[in-house]
């Protein structure tokens, strides 16, 4: 099992018809994909009605991971495809990623990772938190 750490998750929600431009931008910046998903919601810039029934405008939500790295460099361009410095355009963020299995094109051959089953890495964890619980015990006596 190879198990990649320095990984984040840069998850963008746009207008419907967005997503691909931001898929591409990302790709052009140093990602290697991205998955497109489809979803539904209002922002404060969105609350528009016909007949006075609410309109839920569709959004897509695009999901990219990659080398922390990178996440900056990505998440500009993301920024700049889809527009996101205009209101109501949409939203990106960055999220840490512990631990990603199965991006296993991506790694390259030279490079090693956590030959580890996860219920070793579990335990190994719970070890060294038990460690550092004991010496903050012992520093505060």
């Amino acid at each position: 099992m190879n198990c990649e750490t320095d990984v984040a998750l840069i998850i963008t929600v746009v207008k419907k018809g967005w997503a691909e431009a931001a898929l591409r931008a990302s790709v052009d910046a140093g990602a290697q994909g991205g998955t497109v998903m489809y979803g539904r919601g209002i922002g404060m810039h969105e609350r528009k009605t016909i007949l006075g029934m609410r309109i839920e405008p569709e959004k897509e939500i695009l999901i990219t991971a990659v080398k922390r790295s990178l996440s900056d460099q990505v998440l500009v361009a993301i920024s700049k495809a889809a527009e996101l410095d205009k209101p109501g355009q949409g939203i990106a963020m960055v999220l840490p990623l512990d631990k990603v299995i199965g991006r296993v094109h991506m790694i390259p051959e030279d490079e090693t990772y956590f030959p580890l089953s996860p219920m070793q890495v579990d335990k190994e964890e719970e070890d060294a938190a038990r460690k550092d619980a004991a010496e903050t015990d012992e520093k505060e006596c």
